[in-house]
């Protein structure tokens, strides 16, 4: 059965006794080995928190787990400043400076490649709480994930500071369990984060494309910047799925439904968008347009959101395309708009895997 290779985490799943072999990975104990935790010393001596994280120096890439044999990751935790010291903008977005890379059994690309902020969910490089079942994010700032993660050789997990500056203070937990074999129907896990920061008018924005072979599609986060007045939220997310061509078999009814929301996240009291977090569904994210300094003016209203298709995994056999529209409304009829979007795609699919686009240079992927 599935759970018992050590890919179930629920609670009906706890009682059953298995021959997996739980390891962890973190600063003091890079290996995961057996009885070689906590061993570094302080100031309080060996063994009393003596290396709690690391430092990234500038241009640097880290490989945080690198870990051989057949298992699945079950858990990370990682916890970082969001901006450093220094004055600027090259400042102010670390989350969006770092760079999360996974490889599974040895491939020389990567199946995950995703900012590091997007991939828990905080877009624009500015934390928000998330409480949701894969993705959790805490005060302050702490960034959690339960997405299982098997592999059958090795995985490798790494780290890439763009940011401008060297980064202290990076603290991270990976949990893991070693198995003797997996489920031969034990698929991959991949993300992939994209950025258009002026979309096509009446083009629709592309979330995840050229996906070949089998696998599902387990969730979405949208980083939505909105370029113009008014409704920004009535575009349909399209799941083009095993030949699809011009209509796709899946299509919504508009962005805030594709998130469980409606008529426009709006509280009917304060006539403001109200936000939520669920283990499925969340709008975390809402920022008006406010005046922050006399340098950087106004801040374009910003939308963060999520949907996570666990208990309804979109299924595909030979390959997947995901795009949603740009549709506004004013009030009185919809218009076609163009908006400064951002978007992680996660799913799960038997490798190979097509090459990623490549991923923005780091300015370009720095919000508005």
């Amino acid at each position: 059965m599935l759970q018992l290779h050590g890919l179930g985490n629920g609670l009906s799943t706890a009682p059953l006794v298995t021959n997996g072999r739980t390891r962890s990975i973190t600063a003091e104990n890079l290996a995961g080995e057996k009885g070689q935790g906590g061993k570094a010393a302080s100031n309080l001596g060996t063994a009393r928190k003596g290396r709690p994280c690391i430092d990234l120096k500038q241009g640097e890439t880290v490989t945080l787990a690198h870990i051989q044999g057949a298992g699945v990751l079950q858990h990370f935790w990682i916890t970082v400043t969001d901006k450093t010291g220094a004055k600027g903008h090259q400042a102010q977005y670390v989350l969006r400076d770092l760079v999360l890379r996974m490889y599974w059994d040895d491939e020389e690309t990567p199946s995950v490649e995703v900012p590091l902020g997007d991939f828990f969910c905080n877009g624009f490089a500015r934390r928000s709480n998330v409480n949701s079942l894969p993705i959790s994010v805490n005060p302050t700032g702490g960034m959690n994930c339960y997405f299982a993660m098997p592999f059958r050789t090795s995985a490798k997990i790494t780290i890439e500071n763009q940011h401008a500056y060297d980064i202290g203070g990076f603290f991270y937990t990976f949990n893991y369990t070693l198995v003797d074999e997996l489920p031969d129907n034990a698929a991959y896990f991949h993300a992939q984060w994209r950025r258009e920061r002026f979309t096509e008018m009446g083009k629709d924005y592309t979330i995840l494309d050229n996906v070949k072979g089998a696998g599902q599609y387990v969730g979405t986060y949208l980083a939505w910047a909105a370029l113009e007045r008014n409704w920004w939220g009535e575009g349909e997310m399209k799941f083009y799925m095993d030949g699809d061509d011009e209509w796709p078999t899946i299509c919504g009814t508009g962005t805030e439904d594709y998130v469980g929301g409606a008529w426009c996240f709006s509280n009917l009291k304060t006539n403001e968008p109200e936000s939520y977090s669920t283990p499925y569904l969340g709008y975390t994210y809402y920022k008006e347009t406010t005046e922050i300094d006399p340098w950087s003016g106004h801040q374009v209203p910003m939308h963060g959101m999520y949907r996570w298709h666990l208990p309804d995994p979109i299924r595909f056999e030979s390959d997947l395309k995901v795009m949603i529209q740009q549709i506004g409304h004013d009030h009185s009829r919809l218009f076609e708009r163009s908006d400064d979007v951002s978007s992680v795609a996660y799913w799960y699919q038997m490798e190979p895997h097509a090459d990623f686009p490549a991923l923005l240079p780091v300015q370009q992927r720095w919000p508005r």
